[in-house]
């Protein structure tokens, strides 16, 4: 977790040092605290389905989460008792599939970033080794993807195959490419966060997924700017399928570290081309 305002729910138990090795899913939520409920729902499903950490006859489905501030976003938020994040929850876990849709979707529906709309984005790469590394990040910053006032992203050294627009840098740059835009300055300041998972094939150990989500970390900076302010609560989670053995060396998890944060910059940037792509399409929070 990096920036001062993390919202999480069973994040302590990824923790090298605690006992859980394996989680039956992982939510990305919108919500701000009301949308940790997301989670619950998630968790009923998956016990319905015989899921869960095996406590003598009875099991207990582990589901980490993390959420997004957005509820200052528009929308119907007179709710009555209890919000709906439970059971919208229940139903994107009963939901779930092979392929997912990115922009203005799920967690990101209603995300924002200082100048643009937010959302959920996705990119991945093979190593040279054969592993997969992927990154599924929901946008919703307190900085800007863009630089200055221009339409191409910061992101853009590591795009791949036109996947946020193809627009490379501005030409020329910026008299004051470093210019700060946040939500601070657009009347908005307390909607941030960028969440996300890193996931992989490649076998980790507890502490090696720990080295990767901190490698990871740097693909912020590459797509944000500024980012993991007090008001953001910047957040990765590092997967393992284990499907795939990686060399047990140093410089197998640094690429693959370095590859992580690769796809979390083009997935910051990606998420955000897509919610743009969206909003023209006529969707709203």
């Amino acid at each position: 977790m990096v920036g001062g305002a993390p919202g999480t729910r069973e994040s302590d138990l990824l923790n090298p040092l605690q006992m859980v090795e394996r989680i039956d899913a992982l939510v990305l939520a919108g919500g701000s605290a009301y949308g940790l409920d997301a989670a619950t729902g998630v968790q009923a499903w998956l016990r319905e389905q015989g899921r869960g950490f095996p406590v003598r006859d009875l099991r207990v489905p582990i589901v980490p989460a993390a959420i997004l501030f957005d509820l200052a976003n528009g929308g119907d938020k007179d709710w009555g008792r209890y919000p709906p994040y439970r059971e919208l929850g229940y139903d994107a876990a009963a939901a779930a599939g092979a392929s997912m849709d990115t922009g203005r979707r799920g967690a990101g529906y209603g995300a924002t970033t200082a100048t643009t709309p937010g959302g959920i984005g996705l990119a991945a790469e093979r190593l040279a080794c054969g592993a997969t590394v992927m990154a599924i990040m929901a946008v919703n910053a307190a900085g800007s993807p863009l630089i200055d006032d221009t339409g191409h992203f910061w992101a853009a050294p590591f795009e791949r195959n036109g996947e946020f627009g193809g627009r490379g840098w501005p030409t020329p740059m910026p008299a004051r490419p470093d210019r700060v835009h946040t939500k601070a300055g657009h009347d908005t300041a307390g909607l941030n966060t960028t969440i996300g998972v890193v996931v992989t094939d490649a076998v980790l150990s507890k502490v090696e997924a720990k080295q990767v989500a901190v490698m990871a970390h740097d693909g912020f900076p590459r797509a944000l700017y500024p980012v993991h302010s007090p008001g953001d609560g910047d957040l990765l989670f590092t997967l393992s399928t284990g499907a795939r053995a990686l060399g047990r060396d140093a410089l197998s998890l640094l690429a693959l570290g370095t590859a992580a944060a690769n796809v979390v910059a083009r997935a910051i940037a990606q998420g955000v081309y897509a919610a743009m792509q969206n909003t023209d399409e006529g969707a709203t929070p």
